[in-house]
């Protein structure tokens, strides 16, 4: 008789199980339901709802951060309700889509890119926009680009909110 006897396994519990689900941590934790009190009354969030609605309530508050942040959740919304539309809906809708010059620049005034100009409080009507200084900065030292031509700081102090405060990038080559 040698080491394996006929018709019987070698293995008879089988192969082991994992031990661990191929989980990661983050999946884990986002798992979680809180209890979350709103106006008196208690509901379960995930933590993912949890932490939109926090940076919902910064952006409120004032968060140039969570004001971004919440623009991105409408938008991948906006994106989401229009791919469960068109799955549903199998006729045809013609988009016309309008830019109103208005609509842009209360955008920038929003995400604070532009400013009204506080020398020009006398003029009725709409009043001149200035980029702030942070975007002119950005616009000027932005990398992996080309260089523009070296801008004229007479035309630039005209839009710029403080112009004097901005760094002209190093020229190269």
């Amino acid at each position: 008789m040698g080491r394996f006897v006929k018709g019987q396994s070698g293995n008879p519990n089988g192969r082991p199980r994992k031990r661990r689900p191929n989980v990661s941590a983050f999946d884990i934790v986002f798992d979680k339901r809180l209890t979350v009190t709103e106006n008196g009354v208690e509901r379960e969030l995930t933590v993912d709802e949890a932490l939109q609605l926090k940076t919902y309530e910064a952006a409120l508050k004032g968060s140039k951060l969570a004001v971004r942040q919440v623009l991105k959740m409408i938008e991948q919304r906006e994106r989401a309700l229009q791919a469960k539309a068109l799955k549903t809906e199998h006729n045809p809708v013609q988009v016309k889509v309008s830019h109103n010059s208005d609509s842009a620049n209360e955008a920038m005034l929003l995400l604070d890119i532009l400013c009204h100009n506080p020398e020009d409080t006398m003029r009725q009507g709409p009043r001149p926009l200035l980029v702030q200084t942070w975007a002119a900065q950005a616009a000027l030292s932005r990398p992996g680009r080309k260089k523009p031509e070296k801008p004229s700081s007479r035309d630039l102090d005209l839009f710029v909110r403080d112009f004097a405060q901005v760094r002209q990038p190093r020229r190269r080559g």
